[in-house]
């Protein structure tokens, strides 16, 4: 087998009225994050990570926001759609490790939720699966409480 990994990125701004989804939770707080889709960051960086890793290309090729048919869509629906490709491939998700950054809230008490969310739409065990979150620490955008951001790295398992 064949080992490949790719790195995802993705971030959103906060703003009010909209729900607040990460990793396919909603979470509760006053703001949300501002996208064509759900703009879950989180769930964005792992299919960036997954395309990747499958030399797939990105997130905007796949799903571009000029798409009605992607206008607040569940990400995890996306998610999902990427989790197809990858089985045409064919490839297998070995591991996915991310880290959430956002002032606030705190995302530990919804990391149970958000692990069992992720690991059903990758049709992985959560033992495969890890999810982080940090904060901005008071500086740039996240720490000024302005947005969110998640990095995500996949590892695919190839047939040679």
């Amino acid at each position: 087998m064949r080992i490949a990994t790719g790195i995802g990125y993705d971030c959103h701004r906060l703003v009010t009225g909209r729900r607040l989804v990460i990793g396919g939770v909603e979470i509760e707080h006053t703001q949300g994050l501002l996208g064509h889709s759900d703009a879950d960051v989180l769930t964005h960086a792992i299919i960036d990570a997954l395309l990747g890793a499958a030399a797939l290309g990105d997130i905007g090729q796949h799903f571009p926001d000029t798409d009605e048919r992607y206008r607040d869509v569940d990400s995890l629906v996306l998610l999902r759609d990427t989790v197809a490709l990858l089985d045409e491939l064919p490839a297998t998700i070995e591991h996915v490790d991310a880290t959430v950054i956002i002032e606030a809230p705190k995302l530990g008490p919804y990391r149970k939720q958000i692990l069992e969310r992720l690991s059903a739409a990758l049709n992985v065990p959560a033992e495969r699966l890890n999810v982080k979150a940090t904060r901005g620490e008071g500086m740039g955008f996240i720490g000024h409480g302005e947005g969110a951001a998640a990095l995500a790295i996949a590892t695919l398992g190839r047939p040679e």
